[in-house]
């Protein structure tokens, strides 16, 4: 994999982190144009950014982030279901801030897709949006958090739903069943080596020319990614937390990394839209 040193954001990138549960000095504003090194797949939505605002903006926000790694050194780990269920009653308020990209990624699936499988559901935020738009999509969704599932089954108990408490990892996504696979603001709370298979796994879940819809915290440089994943296995270490056991970290990667890990795994890119939360079209390829 290639590697960016500090600084070498990708072009227009100011990081944007409306994360779950971070200070406000990570949240920062999205802006420009950018463009991928394979051409112009990288759309944002708020207009230009001057490249010296964008450099000023990500030591800011990497400056921010070491301080909130250093001032929350000492807090334990939780479990991830955990976390979610411990954090239940203000959840959607509290993720209110990513209305603009629920609304975005729901328009980015395809009208075709009528089967989709959603890993990471949660509360089911995005598929608020997405049955907005078509009230009849079949939808299994597959999360860890008992707690939050019965929150999505009471907001959509008429809807065509499969609710599947389970470890993503472990489900068995089947072949060739789907129109669409989609995932919101999950995925970056595992390692690559855990994704590469997930993607591949992903991928021979599809229909032909079916898509994966991923929408996720994409690290702003090298040096985030690196700084996270090395505090993330730290911290593990430290607290002697099992290997089979998920906790709530992020350890987003680049969209570089991201995009090769697709790619290694047959999908074709078809587009990225970058504003307050990335979003990744991949195609399943000839």
């Amino acid at each position: 994999m290639g590697q960016h040193s500090f600084g070498e954001c990708r072009e227009g990138h100011i990081p944007c982190r409306l994360q779950r549960y971070k200070p406000d000095a990570l949240l920062l504003a999205a802006g420009g144009l950018g463009k991928s090194e394979g051409g112009d797949i990288i759309e944002h939505d708020t207009g230009f950014c001057d490249q010296t605002i964008m450099i000023q903006s990500s030591e800011t926000y990497m400056r921010n982030l070491r301080q909130w790694l250093r001032d929350t050194a000492d807090s334990p780990l939780e479990e991830m279901s955990a976390f979610f269920t411990k954090r239940l009653h203000d959840y959607e308020e509290h993720m209110s801030v990513w209305e603009e990209s629920y609304r975005a990624f729901s328009e980015s699936i395809p009208s075709k897709c009528q089967r989709i499988l959603d890993l990471g559901c949660g509360t089911g935020l995005e598929l608020d949006k997405i049955w907005q738009k078509n009230p009849d999509i079949e939808v299994t969704g597959v999360d860890l958090c008992a707690d939050m599932l019965d929150k999505l089954l009471a907001k959509h108990h008429d809807k065509p739903f499969t609710a599947i408490c389970q470890d993503y990892f472990q489900y068995d996504f089947g072949h060739g069943k789907w129109d669409a696979v989609i995932s919101f603001e999950s995925l970056h709370h595992f390692l690559p080596e855990r994704k590469k298979e997930l993607y591949r796994r992903i991928y021979c879940s599809l229909k032909e020319n079916g898509f994966f819809i991923l929408g996720d915290y994409i690290a702003c440089c090298s040096e985030e990614e690196e700084l996270l994943r090395d505090v993330y296995l730290d911290r593990r270490k430290h607290s002697a937390i099992p290997e089979n056991c998920y906790v709530h970290f992020d350890i987003p990667l680049t969209l570089e990394h991201e995009t090769e890990l697709l790619g290694d795994a047959g999908f074709i890119i078809e587009k990225v839209l970058d504003g307050s939360a990335t979003i990744i079209i991949a195609r399943k390829g000839d």
